[in-house]
């Protein structure tokens, strides 16, 4: 897993997911890209991307120990591991029914231009309750 953090932004080089810092006064707090709505300190966002990585390796399918692995950080962000598979596998049929140019909306608060590679939903029910294109 390689998950690269800047002071603002944290990336994978194994899945198009991040997560960045809000702007503004106040405690630190972070967005996932795979779960806006939830505001998280920066091991959670951390635990998040190790998450979203671990989801992502075929190689884990039957892995138990990477199923504990996967648990263990998805239980930091009070989550089932099940339910983030779920959400990130929402996020991919999304990313992949984008036409490319169209414009893609961005978690509140954090900066920057939206690209095809980070559409986010409003929310995660969106992602539950979008319709096939």
């Amino acid at each position: 897993m390689t998950v690269h953090e800047t002071a603002w932004t944290m990336t994978s080089d194994v899945t198009p997911e991040w997560a960045c810092r809000e702007t503004g006064d106040g405690p630190r707090r972070w967005r996932l890209s795979w779960l806006p709505d939830r505001l998280l300190n920066r091991e959670q966002a951390r635990a998040g991307m190790e998450l979203d990585e671990l989801l992502s390796d075929p190689a884990a399918v039957g892995d138990r120990f990477a199923h504990a692995r996967m648990a263990e950080r998805a239980d930091r962000l009070g989550i089932l591991w099940e339910q983030a598979l779920i959400l990130i596998s929402k996020r991919i049929l999304t990313r992949l029914r984008t036409r490319e140019g169209e414009p893609v909306p961005r978690p509140p608060g954090c900066p920057g231009p939206a690209t095809p590679e980070t559409e986010e939903p409003e929310t995660p029910l969106d992602w539950l309750e979008a319709e096939p294109a």
